[in-house]
């Protein structure tokens, strides 16, 4: 495996069309010979997302709210919000319920 290093300043303008709203990968899927492993800010706002999503993770995913509010309703486990500052780790294959309630920032990673 050869090294790889990538860096990447928090920039809306580098954002792309993603799933829902929009992405600034810092590590794209398939970078640095590591297909499961992916990095990115992810940018959604409650317009693009009226009510709750259901999403089932295709990846492990742990996620940092830089800004804004989030809602999970897991199948399997308690409600919980996450708002600035907070943190939260699920399994590939986690089923929950995603409500934006506030334009929110997060720094996530698939792996």
């Amino acid at each position: 495996m050869s090294d790889f290093i990538s860096n990447a300043r928090f920039d809306r303008t580098a954002a792309e069309p993603f799933e829902v709203g929009t992405v600034q990968w810092t590590r794209r899927p398939g970078e640095g010979e590591r297909g499961d492993l992916s990095s990115g800010f992810w940018f959604i706002t409650p317009e693009e997302t009226p009510g709750a999503m259901r999403v089932v993770g295709h990846a492990d995913e742990t996620v940092y709210i830089i800004e804004g509010h989030l809602r999970i309703e897991p199948e399997e486990g308690e409600v919980f919000e996450l708002t600035a500052g907070s943190v939260a780790s699920f399994n590939k294959g986690t089923a929950a319920l995603w409500t934006v309630l506030a334009p929110t920032v997060e720094f996530f990673v698939y792996s």
